[in-house]
C-alpha cells in the first residue's frame, strides 16, 4: 500500500495505547482501512479490527478471505432497520470488551470528492456503550484520488495519514453536539495539516 500511494504518517497521540481504541476516520476509498491498519505499529495491528460493510467485503471469496483472514474485519450489515443497527453496535462493543481496537468510518459511505460528510450516529452510541475506549480521530488525505469511488485499480499518488489526539470524554454531551465535535476533529486535522486539535 505505501509503495502504491507513497504514504506519510503523522502521530499526535501515543502510537501504542493501554486502553482499547476506536480510530474514526474520513472515508473516500475501499483501501482506507487497509491504509490505516498498515500505518499502525506492527505490534498494535494484531488487536485492531476494521469495521466494514458486509455488502462489499462478503461479495466474493477473495474479498471474504482478505477481510476475514488478513484483517480480521468486523463485517456489519448496512442500511437495515433499528434492530440491525443495534446488532452491529453490539458486535463492535463485544470487540472492545475483548480489548480490541476498531477502525470505523462515521460517514457510513465513501466521499467522491474528499469532503468529510455528516457523521451517522453509530460513533455516538458506541462511545456511550464503551466509554473506556479512547476515541482517536484519523484523517486520511488524498485517497479519493488514489482509488476513486467506482474504480478498482489504485493510482500511484502521495497520501497521508494523521492520527490526532484522543477526543475528550463524551460526558453529558448530546448526540448532535458530540458528532459535530468528532467531525470537527477531523476537519481540524485536515485544515491544520497535522497541527494539534483541541
Amino acid at each position: 500500500m505505501s509503495i502504491l500511494s507513497g504514504t506519510s504518517v503523522q502521530w499526535q497521540c501515543d502510537p501504542i495505547g493501554d486502553a482499547p481504541r476506536v480510530y474514526f476516520a474520513n472515508h473516500a476509498s475501499h483501501l482506507d482501512f487497509v491504509l490505516i491498519w498498515t500505518s499502525l505499529p506492527r505490534r498494535a495491528r494484531r488487536c485492531v479490527r476494521p469495521v466494514a460493510g458486509r455488502d462489499y467485503w462478503d461479495k466474493s471469496p477473495a474479498r471474504r478471505f482478505v477481510a476475514g483472514h488478513v484483517f480480521h474485519a468486523v463485517l456489519i450489515d448496512r442500511g437495515g432497520d433499528a434492530s440491525t443497527a443495534r446488532l452491529s453496535l453490539a458486535r463492535m462493543a463485544d470487540e472492545v470488551d475483548e480489548h480490541r481496537s476498531l477502525i470505523v468510518f462515521p460517514e457510513g459511505t465513501r466521499s467522491r470528492d474528499g469532503e468529510i460528510g455528516v457523521f451517522k450516529s453509530g460513533l455516538f452510541h458506541l462511545a456511550r456503550l464503551r466509554p473506556e475506549a479512547e476515541l482517536i480521530p484519523v484523517y486520511v488525505d488524498n485517497m479519493h484520488r488514489v482509488l476513486p469511488k467506482g474504480e478498482c485499480l489504485p493510482v500511484p499518488m502521495l497520501s497521508r495519514v494523521i492520527f490526532g489526539p484522543p477526543l475528550g470524554a463524551i460526558a453529558d454531551e448530546d448526540k448532535q453536539a458530540f458528532l459535530a465535535r468528532a467531525r470537527g476533529a477531523l476537519l481540524q486535522l485536515r485544515g491544520g495539516h497535522g497541527a494539534a486539535a483541541n
